[in-house]
């Protein structure tokens, strides 16, 4: 389900985003209406993108997302819409690549976790997942690869 999970330090990247909060489950109708957002303003201004679309979770709560949705660009951003500048922090992250569709992630999730907590890692309130190969690549959704990072405080 998940790749053998590593420590990694991050370095900022520069990212087009967009601040989303809603409701778990109105997650799916949400992701998509702001990607093509993203891909519009960053291709527009010939910024990007330049690496995979991502999802940057600020905090966790029980039924609610607020993140920021956001695709990495080569220059600064414009804002247009709700695109605004932001960017991926420079970060120290626990670092697995989950396999298969969307729907799993939760358990992929779930999983990573476990192994952070049992490996002595302290993590932090924010988290991100990068959609490395999706939809767009394969429709085979046993090909799609997202990558889960969790920053750590200790």
């Amino acid at each position: 389900m998940i790749d053998a999970p590593e420590i990694v330090q991050t370095a900022a990247q520069p990212a087009a985003i967009i601040h989303i909060t809603c409701a778990r489950t109105e997650i799916a109708s949400a992701m998509d209406p702001g990607i093509q957002e993203l891909l519009a303003a960053v291709t527009a201004q010939g910024i990007g993108p330049a690496g995979p679309i991502f999802s940057h979770h600020l905090r966790l709560a029980p039924d609610l997302f607020d993140f920021e949705l956001g695709i990495p660009v080569t220059a600064p951003v414009t804002p247009v819409g709700r695109v605004t500048a932001g960017e991926l922090p420079a970060a120290k992250v626990a670092r697995t690549v989950y396999h298969g569709p969307y729907d799993g992630l939760g358990n992929a999730w779930g999983e990573f976790i476990a192994w952070v907590a049992a490996s002595g890692h302290s993590p932090a309130q924010d988290f991100w997942e990068r959609y490395v190969s999706g939809p767009e690549a394969s429709p085979d959704p046993a090909n799609w690869r997202t990558e889960l990072n969790r920053v750590l405080t200790s």
